[in-house]
């Protein structure tokens, strides 16, 4: 029989500030992470907003040696899984039974700087970690071995669906009696001039904010984050009296194998039709979705079908909000990050606002929980992701019992 999986780990890290009590007050007061970037230049940037973590000093974390060996987008994962494990004595489970599964994030930062280098300073030699730092897989790594972990590590390549799919193969693993414990979620930093530039060139970006399900929605910003789950099997982790967050209750996942960037809402309503069916639930048990809600016009409303082609008449009574709308699009930290987020609103009974809603839009009309948070108990939950080149996943989650 397969084992139910218990969340018994959060951490985070975000522009919403360090630390699930920052990211629950953000969830309580409305407070917004979006605003003007301060840590790179922005004279050549068409949009100069997004995301970021403000205030942060590696110095505060890391050492020298640690600093040299480390893209920031390594150092969120750590700072993020040191909450995550804070109170857990993983002294007392076997090494060998213990994952990290994280998402795949290129160190952004190391590229960046190293590419300046290179072609504008005409360096004839680049730091000798310059690719151990930028490797995708660097952040799972890093974890395994600050804790001296054994079991198996890999990291998720899916775009922005990449943490998901972390999760949801972290807990098929602690399903299957293959580990014990998986440390699984994913980070990522991708606020650097070049790849700003790039996004800039797909014309999805927004100028002044994230408005999911708005009318007068007008893109997505960027954020840089980390979102961290430690999942256990129940059993084991009520034997050892350890706190539950909640549940990992089911998965879904899928192709649309149809655009490179449009998205689908047939496959959407696929993979979350997958996730209930993996955790044997009708879609009438579902209170609320933490929606992948980019805030353009295509997702949003792409979504929405989706949703209504899944639950019908309920679609009416559920909650589905956008957390993007503070703390932005992550990217292959966003369904990490959202994790978090939707297993704090079952554990609190508070769901996230959607910030920005100023009109109602007849290809969103779904409650959106606009600009205030909601204090409603809530038992299940959806955390949807939904990455280009049409790879979805989607997380059922449920609140302890």
């Amino acid at each position: 029989m397969a084992r139910r999986v218990a969340i018994t780990g959060l951490g985070t890290i975000s522009a919403l500030g360090c630390g699930v009590p920052a990211l629950l007050d953000a969830m309580a007061t409305g407070r917004c992470g979006i605003g003007p970037i301060s840590s790179i230049p922005t004279d050549r940037l068409s949009v100069p907003i997004a995301a970021e973590i403000r205030d942060f000093d590696p110095a505060a974390h890391f050492d020298r040696r640690q600093r040299l060996m480390l893209d920031r987008a390594a150092q969120l994962a750590l700072i993020a899984t040191r909450e995550a494990l804070a109170a857990i004595d993983l002294a007392a489970i076997d090494p060998t039974r213990c994952a990290v599964v994280l998402a795949a994030s290129f160190g952004h930062a190391t590229l960046d700087a190293s590419y300046h280098a290179l072609y504008a300073d005409h360096a004839r030699r680049l730091p000798p970690m310059t690719v151990p730092r930028a490797m995708p897989s660097a952040a799972a790594s890093h974890v395994a071995m600050e804790w001296g972990l054994h079991g198996p590590c890999f990291s998720v390549a899916s775009a922005c669906a990449s943490s998901a799919h972390a999760i949801g193969l972290a807990a098929q693993m602690i399903r299957a009696g293959q580990v014990d414990l998986a440390i699984c979620g994913g980070s990522d930093a991708s606020i650097c001039l070049g790849y700003l530039k790039a996004w800039e060139a797909l014309r999805v970006l927004s100028g002044d904010a994230c408005r999911p399900f708005s009318r007068d929605r007008s893109g997505l910003v960027i954020g840089e984050a980390a979102g961290i789950l430690v999942l256990e099997a129940e059993d084991r982790a009520m034997a050892r009296g350890a706190t539950l967050h909640g549940a990992l209750l089911g998965f879904g996942m899928g192709a649309d194998a149809g655009d490179l960037t449009a998205p689908s809402a047939a496959g959407a309503a696929r993979a979350i039709g997958a996730a209930l069916a993996d955790a044997g639930l009708a879609p009438s048990a579902v209170d609320y979705v933490n929606a992948h809600g980019t805030a353009t016009r295509l997702n949003d409303s792409t979504e929405t079908a989706a949703l209504h082609a899944v639950f019908g008449g309920h679609a009416r009574r559920l909650a589905v909000s956008s957390s993007k709308s503070m703390h932005g699009h992550c990217l292959n930290a966003a369904g990490g990050l959202e994790a978090v987020v939707t297993a704090l609103a079952l554990r609190e009974g508070l769901l996230p606002p959607t910030l920005g809603f100023r009109a109602a839009d007849p290809e969103c009309d779904l409650d959106c929980v606009p600009n205030a948070a909601r204090r409603q108990p809530i038992g299940i939950a959806l955390s949807n992701s939904f990455a280009f080149g049409g790879l979805n996943a989607v997380l059922a989650l449920g609140r302890a019992e």
